[in-house]
């Protein structure tokens, strides 16, 4: 019984780390009897409430971001959109560092773009899969064009000339996921 309880718990600990996997694990009340007969204490997280379109309109717009919602024909669900950003990382003019220094610029590149992620300043970033001049994108989830711009140039590889950067406002709907 100890061994299972410590699993759940075990469990519980990823599951709280990663928002995603909680949608798709059983109810933790399936998962853990209320007769058991162990004085271990488990800890039950419950669900995010999930908001109304309505509570995600007006927190949004409180916070500055431009949106607008749409009735889906089809599902006849209303749709709400939402104005991110997209960052264009670019080949930068200064590409004469050697083996080492772009090796450190690279690592602080890829630490950058993990901050904006933990923070919630951005929602995807990767490089492309080809060798042209646009290197890779930043997806922003901020207010204002001016903000995203500003958290891209704050970027190392930028700031060292080995990226330019490319911002343009773009929209879409909230809560989608990318499949």
């Amino acid at each position: 019984m100890k061994k299972i309880l410590f699993t759940i718990l075990v469990l519980l600990i990823i599951v709280s780390c990663k928002e995603e996997s909680k949608a798709n694990l059983p109810d933790i009340k399936e998962m853990v009897s209320e007769e058991a007969t162990d004085s271990t204490q488990v800890e039950v997280i419950k669900e995010p409430v999930k908001k109304t379109i309505k509570q995600l309109k007006e927190e949004l717009t409180a916070k500055g971001f431009q949106i607008f919602d749409y009735v889906d024909e089809k599902t006849k669900d209303t749709v709400l959109m939402q104005q991110y950003f997209i960052a264009f990382l670019k080949r930068g003019p200064i590409r004469t560092q050697n083996e080492e220094e772009a090796a450190l610029i690279q690592k602080e590149h890829l630490e950058h773009l993990g901050k904006m992620y933990e923070l919630g300043y951005a929602d995807i970033s990767g490089p492309f899969g080809d060798d042209g001049d646009i290197r890779g994108i930043t997806i922003y989830n901020v207010p204002t064009l001016k903000m995203a711009d500003s958290l891209a140039k704050a970027d190392p590889a930028v700031k060292a000339g080995r990226l330019e950067i490319e911002v343009h406002p773009w929209w879409a709907a909230k809560g989608f996921p990318l499949r």
